[in-house]
């Protein structure tokens, strides 16, 4: 076998003109030289096919139009990589409002609002109504001494027809009242918005810190008037009512309240008119 390589180590190439009467030509080349060349030829071959392929219309030419992308095939691949992007950025906002609406729910300490209260107990003498009747009323009980203004006190936080009360062995942990979309939904008591927000299971939702390690919740609205970092005094209107959220069944106000972490039953502490 070595023999037989040596032997075509070297050899001759003889180019014969078509016309008898000139003479032949033989050229002497090294196999090592032709293997070089023919390497060298067929990368020149490829980069230039590959040039010629990918930037000019050649490739409508030589590929059929089963293998290549049309103009309206590459606009839905740009359409679907934009969705990604768009899912993905979608996924990092609802993880980030996932974990704010946990603390949310977890929180249970009232020093968020007690600058509130130093505001409220440097404040007296002065009627501050803030926007609403019932803390009028309040502010004139409190200017003549006939409640405590460390008593906290919670209210009704819609109108509605009550269609599910509280019920902890079924996993409901609060009162539906049914109404209108778009009715008003109120502050059940003086407190600071730690939450507000749209969340994928209970829509629209606003959460109230309050003193006492008290906490509200209101759920599946339309719309929230109050962002988060907002001091709210009861009876303010906070949010809209309505029917979003997966949990939604109709148009209704879900409002919990929780105490040092765990739910109690509003119907319980709610001061009945």
């Amino acid at each position: 076998m070595m023999r037989k390589i040596k032997k075509i180590r070297n050899y001759s190439l003889i180019v014969v003109p078509e016309e008898t009467s000139s003479e032949p030509r033989s050229f002497k080349i090294s196999s090592v030289k032709l293997f070089t060349y023919i390497i060298i030829y067929s990368l020149i071959i490829s980069v230039l096919g590959f040039y010629l392929i990918s930037f000019t219309p050649l490739s409508e030419i030589i590929f059929p139009y089963s293998f290549r992308l049309s103009d309206s095939d590459k606009k839905k691949v740009e359409v679907l990589n934009d969705k990604v992007v768009f899912l993905a950025q979608e996924i990092e906002s609802l993880k980030s409002v996932n974990k704010r609406l946990k603390f949310a729910i977890m929180l249970g300490d009232s020093t968020l609002i007690q600058n509130q209260k130093e505001a409220k107990d440097s404040g007296k003498g002065k009627i501050k109504s803030g926007g609403n009747i019932l803390a009028v009323v309040k502010d004139l009980l409190l200017k003549y001494n006939l409640v405590q203004s460390s008593e906290i006190t919670f209210i009704k936080p819609a109108e509605g027809f009550i269609s599910k009360y509280f019920d902890l062995a079924k996993g409901h942990f609060g009162t539906d009242y049914v109404m209108k979309e778009r009715s008003p939904v109120f502050a059940s008591a003086n407190g600071y918005v730690v939450f507000a927000d749209y969340t994928t299971n209970f829509g629209y939702t606003v959460i109230i810190n309050h003193q006492e390690n008290y906490v509200t919740k209101y759920l599946h609205c339309s719309s929230l008037l109050k962002n988060e970092g907002d001091i709210v005094r009861q009876g303010e209107l906070i949010a809209l009512s309505g029917n979003s959220g997966t949990e939604s069944s109709g148009p209704h106000l879900h409002f919990e309240i929780w105490k040092n972490g765990k739910p109690i039953n509003p119907d319980n502490i709610l001061i009945k008119f």
